[in-house]
């Protein structure tokens, strides 16, 4: 099986890269643009793998896309602009890549006749949820220009499969965290603070909930799903660790030997979404389950970090 997978120079992506390389024969192709956040560092460790290969390419630029394209079996389609932060100082970027670039994504994959796409997405696109948690048939109330742009993504996808049959599958993930991540999420960006000795900058009053997903949880999630979900369904994926902000600022704090001290709270986010919370039983029930405890995940991010600060230090003043 050849897989193309955009965006895979990115954090999910490369770590999905690196899940198919380990748990698979099949041959995969990185097509990325290598923005600010997608390194071609991160992958430098596969260039002697024979299975691996590298295209340098905007998913907005069709003829390079269909060139890459041609002759793979499979697309897994990460690239996509994702901080919400940055969608809302300039949102324009967020359409173009994510609704634009997925349209060509689809359009392409379609003419050269790949046998499945799998979209990724993100809880974001659900909004916010006081109690329970979505399930894929609940509505989309996206609330930044990042998750309306990954919602519209969405729809676009979905409408390839219902207007053409392109074989495509979404899947819709809760937060990650792990290795290899740009150092501007909260994870990454606290500890690589923290470690440094600089202080971290908590939204509000850090009562915001996400659900915390390790990166290799998510990307065996993910393959399962490529592998056994059906064409033009949507699967939740994430890790039932549904923990608030300042919990998680406390842990980083003290995993990283700071106090109380080095949190400075700054004035919330616009439209800062309260809670997300996805049901997984769908994915569940194709045979996937996570395998990391939060506590245990956390606590290897953190050492990760600490191992790797040649690779992090010289993004955190590049962008």
């Amino acid at each position: 099986m050849k897989l193309l997978v955009t965006g895979g120079a990115g954090f999910i992506g490369s770590n999905y890269v690196r899940y198919v390389l380990a748990n698979t024969d099949d041959e995969v192709t990185v097509y990325d643009a290598l923005t600010y956040a997608g390194n071609r560092s991160t992958l430098a460790d596969l260039d002697d793998d024979p299975r691996f290969s590298f295209v340098h390419g905007d998913i907005t630029d069709r003829e390079t896309l269909t060139a890459a394209m041609t002759g793979h079996d499979r697309v897994v389609h990460f690239a996509a602009e994702s901080h919400v932060d940055n969608s809302i100082a300039g949102p324009d970027v967020f359409v173009n890549t994510n609704c634009d670039g997925t349209n060509v994504v689809c359009d392409v994959a379609r003419h050269v006749e790949v046998d499945r796409l799998l979209h990724i997405s993100t809880d974001e696109v659900y909004g916010s949820i006081d109690e329970g948690s979505f399930v894929e048939t609940d509505g989309l109330e996206p609330n930044s220009p990042y998750s309306a742009s990954k919602a519209g993504s969405d729809l676009i996808a979905m409408s390839y499969y219902t207007t053409y049959d392109l074989p495509v599958v979404i899947t819709r993930s809760s937060n990650n965290f792990g290795p290899w991540q740009y150092p501007e999420k909260l994870i990454p960006l606290f500890t690589t603070n923290l470690i440094d000795g600089h202080n971290v900058p908590l939204y509000g009053d850090g009562m915001n909930v996400r659900d915390w997903c390790y990166v290799e949880d998510n990307c065996a999630g993910v393959h399962t799903v490529l592998d056994k979900g059906g064409l033009g369904e949507i699967y939740n994926i994430g890790a039932g660790n549904e923990i608030p902000n300042r919990e998680i600022t406390d842990r980083l704090v003290e995993l990283c030997g700071r106090d109380e001290s080095a949190i400075d709270y700054v004035e919330d986010r616009l439209g800062h979404d309260r809670r997300y919370s996805v049901d997984c039983s769908k994915a569940q029930a194709l045979g996937w389950s996570c395998e990391r405890e939060f506590g245990e995940a956390l606590e290897l991010t953190v050492a990760w970090y600490r191992d790797n600060r040649a690779w992090w230090e010289p993004l955190k003043g590049s962008k």
